[in-house]
């Protein structure tokens, strides 16, 4: 079984009089421990598929099974459930609390779905985490007072917080210099190696060369990689 497969997924918006199709018909397989980049030009679909891939979207047909479960059909609760259990994300703009310190911001998804640690359980925890992606002295720090990298890098450890098995990065290295994106690159292929499943979003080719499969979608259709061994 799959840690997720895709049947026949489209997606399609209606504004209005007008059908927008933006995914065409998305058959796609994903193992567990798999470290998968998704490439496409912009306008391709491939954020709308990222965004059912992370349950912060429903399909318009088709199926979509997480961890052997059907969970494209489920409500908006129970999909914030499933993200929560299963699911991290890291984003380009980081989307951190500015007001918040480092330690704070990764422990925050804990009081939504660890109602049972106490508050010094996930500080212990937060603080692991922060060590775990190298910014174990800088726990106190605010995001203004933290380099991009080193802000990625608590996005990181925020993302882990839950122990999710699945990590998706939406063009992780977007707003980074070069030699910080090579170290957050770095830091996921660390991850896998763990066995944590990451699906990577990218439109650069040198980030992609990290995962060990590429997808391309265009047009809404996968042209490539939807199987292992493409």
């Amino acid at each position: 079984m799959s840690l997720i497969e895709l049947k026949s997924v489209t997606k399609t918006y209606f504004l209005g009089e007008i059908d927008v199709p933006v995914l065409k018909g998305i058959t796609l397989n994903i193992e567990k421990g798999e470290y998968v980049a998704l490439m496409g030009a912009s306008g391709s679909g491939k954020s709308t598929l990222m965004n059912i891939l992370g349950c912060l979207d429903r399909p318009t047909s088709g199926e979509y099974f997480l961890n052997g479960e059907e969970v494209g059909s489920l409500s908006g609760d129970r999909r914030a459930q499933v993200r929560n259990r299963h699911i991290g994300f890291v984003f380009q703009s980081f989307n951190l609390l500015p007001r918040t310190s480092a330690l704070e911001n990764v422990i925050m998804p804990l009081f939504y779905t660890a109602g049972s640690l106490s508050t010094h359980e996930a500080q212990e925890r937060g603080r692991a985490m922060l060590e775990r992606v190298g910014l174990g002295d800088r726990m106190d720090h605010y995001p203004s007072q933290l380099s991009g990298g080193q802000q990625q890098r608590v996005a990181i450890a925020r993302a882990l917080i839950n122990r999710p098995p699945v990590l998706f990065a939406d063009e992780p290295t977007g707003n980074l210099d070069s030699k910080t994106s090579v170290d957050v690159m770095k830091i996921f292929e660390e991850l896998n190696k763990e066995g944590i499943t990451i699906i990577l979003v990218t439109h650069a080719k040198e980030v992609a060369d990290y995962a060990k499969r590429t997808i391309h979608i265009h047009d809404g259709l996968l042209v490539s990689g939807a199987y292992g061994g493409e």
